[in-house]
């Protein structure tokens, strides 16, 4: 139960700091993007049904606060979150490169498939432009603060999982 607020508290605080604080450190109009990095966090640590539901949790906050089509972000964190998730069945959990990268690959498919969704099915076809303008310089932001942002939800969960291990011993 402890688990859960705690994941539904990282939730809350990221998506608001996403949408507040990270404004005012903006590079090139473009902001890290903390929920994927959480999304993507927890699938590598705890497999993908925790990661489908912390993304189906994050995505649908961001539609309902932000979104214009309800249910899209819920539905691409949700696929991030399963992705992500089969690999931690594949790679040990303590390596730091593996997740960093998975967040990176991540960040990358996410904004593909938002342009896919949003704009070439619209008929705007500037592939090329979205790609280097706008994916681009999100996924690199986005990858710099996830060496920091992985290391301290990794601690965090190993101080969970020691707790959880504490309570059962009793």
């Amino acid at each position: 139960m402890k688990r859960f607020f705690v994941t539904a508290a990282i939730i809350i605080i990221c998506f608001l700091l996403q949408t507040t604080v990270c404004q005012y450190f903006a590079v090139v109009g473009k902001v890290p993007n903390l929920l994927l990095i959480v999304v993507a966090s927890f699938a590598y640590m705890r497999g993908r049904k925790v990661g489908m539901y912390v993304g189906f949790s994050a995505g649908i906050l961001e539609d309902f606060v932000y979104g214009d089509l309800i249910g899209m972000n819920a539905l691409l964190l949700v696929v991030v979150g399963f992705i992500v998730g089969m690999c931690s069945e594949i790679y040990y959990r303590d390596e730091l490169s593996v997740p960093i990268i998975l967040i990176a690959l991540s960040d990358f498919s996410y904004n593909f498939a938002f342009y896919v969704i949003n704009f070439l099915l619209r008929g705007r076809f500037q592939v090329f432009y979205y790609i280097w303008h706008i994916i681009l310089p999100e996924v690199v932001y986005t990858l710099l603060v996830s060496i920091f942002m992985y290391r301290l939800l990794y601690g965090l969960n190993l101080r969970i999982e020691k707790h959880e291990e504490f309570e059962e011993g009793l």
